[in-house]
């Protein structure tokens, strides 16, 4: 029999018990007596019996999915945060969809939809700009939302994240200590939070320095091949007009710079310019030279947002921030071998 025509009243008329108890074995098992579920279960597998979930969906009004809309499935980092939330949502029977923004308005728009039309339990994003607007929509429909390595709110939504300030803050204070005082800083678009809280800490050490300058690059993508390019201007430059510490908003684009300036010319690291990075991800330690960078903690954030998601559903008019501390991860790219 095709597994797609087979009805629960089928796999009850097979195991003989009420449909009510197919229906208790597929959602509530603990409900069950044991021999009745055995039954049931059996008569599943000779049947061939698949459920049919968007049916229970519609009849729930939420499926057992989550959505996760980040900036850029690209980067490690990333990719690493949706791993961790996969793994959490899994022990509570639930999925992770995932949704790549690509650091566009009307792309993240689309997901926000498309999940919403899905009927997602709920909706953990990474946002491009301010959301705030759409996601308490979204919230108002029934659709929960966490911000995800981005601060929220604290009187409208639950947010993990890490206090990027801080964290530029270390990048920067870690090359000027290290005697570096001509800086630079490379970002993407500032309207990115992430980017922009970076950047401040960073200048906020520069400030404390006297006889230090940053020079901040506003790249248009977080990319390795925008660290190449952004590489490639500043090795163009006079010894005297080059930097002599860079501080990259994420490991994709020091690792661009990294090629630019050891595998494409003769400058080296960190005797000409010391590099660090943000994220930590794991090609850093293995890079040519092994990159210095800010470490986040990328499982706590994936495990959390979950967290926070359960909380949001079980508790609407609650709402929780949790702000982790990077931390700096020093190696021969600033300090040598």
């Amino acid at each position: 029999m095709n597994g797609q025509s087979v009805s629960v009243k089928d796999v009850a008329q097979r195991a003989n018990v009420a449909v009510g108890t197919v229906s208790n074995v597929l959602n509530h098992p603990e409900r069950v007596a044991e021999e009745k579920r055995k039954r049931v279960l059996a008569a599943i597998r000779e049947l061939g019996f698949v459920r049919n979930d968007a049916a229970r969906q519609l009849r729930a009004g939420r499926s057992r999915t989550i959505g996760l809309i980040v900036l850029d499935v690209g980067n490690p980092f990333f990719t690493s945060v949706a791993r961790a939330a996969e793994d959490a949502a899994a022990e509570t029977g639930s999925a992770v969809v995932l949704g790549n923004s690509g650091q566009d308005e009307d792309r993240e728009s689309h997901y926000i939809d498309l999940f919403e039309e899905q009927r997602v339990q709920g909706l953990l994003i990474s946002p491009v700009g301010d959301v705030s607007d759409r996601v308490m929509a979204l919230r108002d429909r029934g659709v929960p939302a966490v911000l995800v390595d981005r601060i929220a709110d604290p009187t409208l939504f639950s947010s993990v994240s890490v206090d990027d300030t801080v964290g530029g803050y270390l990048a920067a204070r870690h090359l000027l200590e290290l005697g570096r005082r001509r800086l630079a800083f490379i970002g993407g678009p500032d309207s990115i939070r992430q980017v922009h809280d970076r950047r401040l800490g960073a200048e906020r050490a520069v400030a404390e320095t006297p006889g230090a300058g940053m020079e901040v690059f506003e790249e248009k993508e977080l990319t390795v091949l925008a660290g190449r390019a952004a590489g490639d201007r500043l090795a163009a430059r006079s010894k005297a007009e080059r930097p002599d510490g860079i501080f990259c908003a994420n490991d994709l684009l020091a690792l661009g710079v990294m090629q630019s300036l050891t595998m494409l010319r003769d400058l080296r690291i960190p005797d000409d310019v010391a590099l660090i990075g943000y994220d930590d991800i794991d090609f850093a330690s293995s890079a040519v030279v092994p990159l210095s960078s800010i470490r986040q903690p990328t499982r706590l954030l994936g495990q959390t947002a979950v967290e926070l998601l359960a909380e949001e559903i079980s508790h609407p008019d609650k709402h929780r921030q949790v702000v982790y501390e990077p931390e700096l991860v020093a190696r021969a790219s600033t300090v040598g071998a």
